[in-house]
């Protein structure tokens, strides 16, 4: 039984049903009480090499006037910094065309005056897709004020990646003014840790310090059901609901034959929303979390608060990492940054909603979500494990607007 007041660092796990995908369990990330084990949900970084683009001419150069022309030539791709190297595709477009997103953008929304606030390990700014990005950065593992990843894995450039990108890759929602609270960091063994005081501090900054209007929280931890108190995280995500934010979380990653059949905390507070994991064949990720169907106080889950809410793409995400480089994820932590970031586009299409709107406005949001996703089997309203089915943005969107303006 954890003590309440452990601060043991996070090791990585691989998940049940699939150990290249990795978990990093810590017992003081989110929500922590007797009984908790906390998460980053779904960090599985893989590099994606720069390939040289192939000769194709083999024969021998011999005369000299056509050497020289050709080593001018080659100077003036260099200097033009084309440098014989292959960009990575664009291989995960399918998530931003099946969620929405290029939908909504086609309306010319981009997230501008919006603020999402991450909670997670930092941002490395030094990636190209990251120029123009308007950040305010929060460190909350060390002293220094500069932007910085301080993840064994860079999880949070990973994130702020599918959010923010704005060159080669084109993020949700690029012109975000995207909040950093680095709240997790590398330990002395080179993995992830962090402490529960940390991310509820990361948190409360958010809402009371950088004024977010919507919280993206790609982290977690499963809890004891028969615990009768919450740690101080979970009640700082509570007064950012109270204070009229919006709250996204990751559904967990422990899908499959070991899933404990609840999500991860703080994604089964009422008023937030849990996403699950997609694929592009429309298929839930077996890794993500099922929801339970009871609420916090025993009682069954009522609409539009079942658990999880709503599935978004999950699958082999392409986005930014370190050093410029770019990186593979799967996991419930790329598919809440998929759901913020639709929702921040909407907030700018209605920016009366993200005017502090009350929990009157927020279950509005919420109906109009379940009301707009699309169904993965016919005949289901909900399920435990893709929840009211596939996020579309752009319904979403028009769901809120038929449904009438709050505040």
């Amino acid at each position: 039984m954890w003590d309440e007041r452990q601060l043991d660092g996070m090791e990585f796990i691989p998940e049940p049903t699939d150990s290249r995908i990795v978990s990093a369990a810590d017992p003081t990330t989110v929500g922590h009480q007797e009984g908790w084990r906390g998460e980053v949900m779904g960090w599985s970084p893989e590099p994606i090499r720069v390939v040289p683009r192939r000769s194709t001419s083999g024969k021998n150069i011999l005369n000299v006037g056509i050497m020289l022309l050709l080593v001018l030539v080659m100077w003036s791709i260099w200097r033009s910094q084309f440098l014989f190297i292959e960009v990575p595709p664009q291989q995960s477009e399918w998530a931003f065309e099946d969620s929405g997103v290029r939908s909504l953008q086609s309306l010319g929304l981009s997230g501008d005056g919006i603020r999402v606030c991450m909670v997670d390990t930092g941002i490395d700014t030094s990636h190209p897709d990251f120029n123009g990005l308007q950040l305010v950065f929060r460190d909350f593992i060390s002293t220094g004020n500069e932007p910085v990843d301080h993840g064994g894995l860079a999880h949070g450039t990973m994130m702020a990646g599918i959010l923010v990108s704005n060159g080669h890759l084109d993020g949700v929602a690029p012109n975000v003014i995207l909040g950093m609270a680095a709240a997790l960091g590398e330990d002395d063994e080179g993995e992830n840790s962090g402490s529960e005081d940390k991310v509820a501090d990361a948190i409360n900054w958010c809402w009371k310090k950088f004024g977010a209007d919507i919280i993206s929280l790609s982290l977690g931890g499963v809890h004891d059901p028969n615990a009768t108190t919450e740690g101080p995280s979970s009640n700082a995500v509570r007064q950012a609901l109270d204070n009229g934010v919006f709250v996204i979380a990751a559904a967990g990653n422990d899908g499959g034959e070991d899933d404990d059949g609840r999500v991860a905390s703080p994604s089964n507070v009422k008023e937030v929303i849990s996403v699950a994991a997609l694929d592009k064949n429309n298929l839930i990720w077996e890794g993500s979390s099922i929801g339970s169907g009871i609420d916090n106080s025993g009682d069954a889950e009522i609409q539009p608060h079942q658990k999880p809410e709503i599935s978004a793409p999950g699958v082999d995400i392409l986005s930014t990492g370190p050093g410029g480089e770019y990186f593979i994820s799967t996991g419930t932590s790329d598919s809440t940054v998929f759901v913020a970031g639709i929702l921040s586009l909407i907030l700018e299409a209605e920016p009366q909603i993200a005017n502090g709107p009350d929990m009157e406005c927020m279950g509005l949001v919420k109906t109009a979500l379940k009301q707009s996703a699309v169904p993965l089997l016919d005949g289901v309203e909900h399920d435990p494990y893709w929840g009211y089915g596939a996020i579309d943005g752009l319904a979403w969107l028009e769901e809120i607007q038929a449904l009438g303006s709050c505040n």
